[in-house]
């Protein structure tokens, strides 16, 4: 485990294990499952602005090949380490094959702050990584897409490197690209899409009148702007709470979320955002709300406050939010806090992305319209199966999405033998 030792690697290794265990895994097959088949780590010197030479840590995790070729979004964060991406990478597993995707779970990135890098660095850098990692990535090896750091204009700049090494375009080696290059309309907001979507499901499963609810979303960023805007004009919830890594702010009065996004398109982020109290961002977690939606970074829910959450409907948009020791709290309040698991509820950008990979293959293309509607669907069916599973086993939410994805791929690796 030496290489993987990280925090975010042994909370997703605890998950796998509860699943292992009451799924009666054989111990022969259990390493095999959890463990990445393929890490790569490489070094990145990159030419800086002031003249120097500055060297970053890029990592690419595969958890497994046995469906077909992995998939998984590439993240530039100051902390990212080996064990982090492979926790990411194994997440991504489980949620491919809960959605029925063709895919190993995969995830990438570097140890790197984009704020502070200029236009032509973060270019340089970007380009550097893909250059490296061209021995080892393909449309039908593994596919890139985006993630925190990371946006559409990064996928294009990793898409033209692999190109002009291949000699000729290939799309369909990323996902979450622009439009002009192959693009799927829909991609950006797939995420926050279906996290609004599946939130509906489960008001409806409870009765609950969005007109008269609110929610808080913690994360600004490209899933919780969209969740948050789509929960206010599109369902009508109120927002009483968002927050970014510069500020949370709290306003039972509700907060006009379309202002807050043409205040972070021109200043960046929240920081000035004067609509609300600033409060301290652990305690917005637990101000009374209808809907919580942790759509920033993993373990905000913890042991210390998921005893203290006053929502009705958890709603994961972020990664691995919730703590194991949390999630032993909230099977106890399992008829007080209605969780939707991060591998079902942030599922709408991997699902969008297959669609993409398919039409680059194929050279086809589908309408927005159609994108959302084939979504929808997929998060329909996976939604129902992981409700009925925990309704007939008498099982939490989590443990029964993260027990269908893993039998998945248990089922594969079975039939296929050793090797994948």
């Amino acid at each position: 485990m030496s290489i993987y030792d990280d925090d975010v690697f042994r909370m997703a290794c605890t998950q796998f294990k509860v699943i292992a265990d009451y799924l009666n895994i054989d111990k022969n097959d259990r390493d095999r499952l959890m463990y990445p088949k393929r890490a790569i780590a490489v070094t990145l010197p990159v030419h800086m602005d002031d003249g120097s030479t500055k060297t970053f840590q890029g990592y690419r995790v595969q958890h497994h090949l046995t469906l077909g070729p992995t998939k998984g979004g590439t993240r530039f964060a100051p902390s990212l380490s080996m064990g982090e991406t492979a926790a990411l990478a194994m997440w991504m597993s489980w949620k491919c094959a809960l959605a029925n995707l063709p895919y190993g779970g995969a995830k990438g990135g570097i140890a790197c702050d984009p704020a502070t890098l200029s236009h032509r660095e973060l270019e340089a850098l970007s380009r550097r990584y893909m250059q490296e990692m061209i021995p080892f990535v393909g449309p039908h090896t593994d596919i890139m897409g985006p993630d925190m750091g990371t946006n559409e204009e990064v996928m294009a700049w990793f898409m033209d490197t692999y190109s002009v090494y291949q000699g000729y375009s290939v799309s369909e080696i990323v996902t979450g690209k622009p439009v002009s290059i192959g693009g799927t309309e829909g991609r950006r907001e797939s995420t926050g899409r279906g996290v609004v979507y599946l939130i509906e499901r489960a008001m409806d499963m409870l009765k609950m009148d969005p007109a008269k609810c609110t929610a808080i979303v913690q994360g600004f960023g490209n899933v919780g702007s969209v969740a948050a805007l789509s929960l206010a004009l599109k369902t009508g919830i109120k927002i009483v709470g968002i927050s970014d890594a510069t500020v949370a702010l709290y306003n039972p009065k509700g907060i006009d979320v379309k202002a807050a996004e043409q205040h972070v398109i021109k200043k960046g982020n929240l920081k000035a955002f004067d609509q609300g109290d600033r409060i301290d961002p652990n305690e917005m977690l637990v101000m009374p709300c209808d809907v919580l939606v942790p759509a920033a970074v993993d373990r905000v829910i913890t042991e210390k406050n998921a005893a203290q959450l006053k929502c009705r409907i958890l709603a994961e948009g972020a990664n691995g939010p919730t703590s194991p020791e949390a999630d032993l709290i909230l099977e106890k309040r399992w008829d007080e806090v209605f969780v939707i698991p991060d591998i079902l509820c942030n599922a709408g950008g991997v699902i969008v992305s297959y669609f993409e990979w398919v039409q680059g293959l194929q050279s086809f293309l589908w309408s927005e319209m159609e994108v959302t509607d084939k979504l929808f669907r997929i998060l329909e069916h996976s939604f129902t199966q992981v409700i009925r599973r925990a309704k007939e086993n008498k099982i939490s939410h989590r443990t029964a999405a993260m027990s269908i994805g893993v039998e998945r791929v248990l089922k594969a690796k079975s039939v296929r033998g050793l090797f994948p």
